[in-house]
């Protein structure tokens, strides 16, 4: 309820003048004056609550009963058809020969004040498979190399890394415990697809998660024959989405838009070496450490029961490379996995990978 500031009775005031006057017997005169207001409007309050009760002591709508110049209810309909017509307003209130503001105000009390509003968004349709493994997402994001800091760091256009070529993250999320790998590959090719989606697969393997579908976009590497022919070998059943409907695989997507903004574009890297470097180390905190809202805020891996620590670390027993990294430092050529308590079952005392050729990345803790 608005209540002017100057007003002197609120429904709890207009309750305390009339049960003054009919339980305590004052004299409506005496109750006015007791609540600073003047004895019509005391006799007013009165005959409402005798005739409506409680009820009658509550704010009315000051809106008039009848408006003589108001617009008729037929100029409303006609509005209403020619703006599902796509019509302006200026166009609308030329044809009919009234204002805009009576075209928006009668557009906006039915909803369509904005042409978006003609054809909603169709309903979100939000989907997660119960068991780990039940579907593999898969999408690629295409990446700059360069060969010096660029425009988003120095503020310079000039800074550029000419004919530098592309690279290629391609990311897997797994639907239910959103765990995700990925790799950078040189390009888009059907191969680079395979090989990513089999490096996929021991990866998850490695953590007991057994894949039964991939879903994919409409991409030419997994509209290609080889990609269909591989996971027909590999006993999985590809999903492609709906042409132009991205959000169908949707948690991907957002994966790819996290990895830009927390490693991709998070710092200024020297060069994409550098960055292609840190992908490993960046995956191990999103899969590991970093809460999801999903998830209850809780980290992807503990959907999977792992309580093991796999973390990328320098330790003494390996060589440094000569960057000047030191025990318990992060060396950015040699990688160790260090686990705090290996499980006793499958995958127990396996080896660390180090990360393969230059420029494609490792998931640390992934096993062959």
């Amino acid at each position: 309820m608005n209540v002017h500031k100057n007003a002197r009775l609120t429904p709890h005031g207009r309750a305390l003048l009339v049960r003054r006057i009919v339980e305590e017997g004052l004299r409506p005169v005496e109750a006015a004056q007791a609540a600073g207001v003047s004895p019509r409007t005391a006799y007013k309050w009165l005959r409402r609550f005798e005739a409506e009760g409680g009820a009658g002591l509550e704010d009315r709508s000051s809106r008039p009963r009848v408006c003589p110049h108001q617009t008729g209810a037929g100029v409303c309909q006609q509005i209403l058809a020619l703006r599902r017509e796509r019509r302006t307003y200026r166009q609308i209130g030329q044809q009919l020969g009234v204002s805009m503001s009576t075209v928006g105000r009668i557009l906006g009390r039915a909803g369509l004040n904005r042409l978006s509003a003609l054809e909603p968004a169709p309903p979100v349709v939000r989907y997660v498979y119960e068991r780990p493994g039940a579907l593999l997402h898969l999408d690629i994001k295409k990446l700059g190399r360069f060969r010096r800091p660029g425009h988003r760091v120095t503020g310079n256009r000039r800074c550029d890394s000419p004919q530098a070529g592309w690279e290629y993250v391609h990311v897997a999320v797994d639907d239910a415990s959103r765990v995700a790998f990925s790799a950078i590959f040189p390009d888009e090719t059907s191969s680079s697809a395979i090989r990513f989606l089999l490096a996929a697969l021991r990866y998850y393997r490695g953590l007991g998660i057994r894949i039964q579908r991939v879903m994919t976009d409409n991409g030419s590497c997994y509209r290609s024959r080889a990609f269909s022919k591989a996971c027909r070998r590999l006993g999985l059943r590809h999903i492609r989405t709906k042409p132009y409907t991205p959000r169908t695989n949707g948690k991907a997507e957002r994966f790819i838009q996290t990895a830009l903004r927390e490693w991709a574009y998070a710092r200024a890297y020297q060069h994409s070496a550098q960055r292609a470097a840190h992908l490993p180390l960046w995956q191990h905190q999103y899969n590991w450490h970093r809460p999801h809202a999903s998830l209850k805020y809780q980290a992807p891996i503990s959907i999977l029961g792992l309580t093991v620590n796999n973390c990328w670390v320098y330790t003494a027993s390996a060589p440094c490379c000569g960057s000047g990294c030191g025990p318990g430092r992060i060396c950015p050529r040699t990688w160790e996995t260090v686990r705090d308590a290996a499980p006793s079952g499958r995958g127990a005392g396996r080896a660390a990978r180090p990360p393969a050729t230059p420029g494609r990345s490792a998931i640390p803790g992934s096993v062959a």
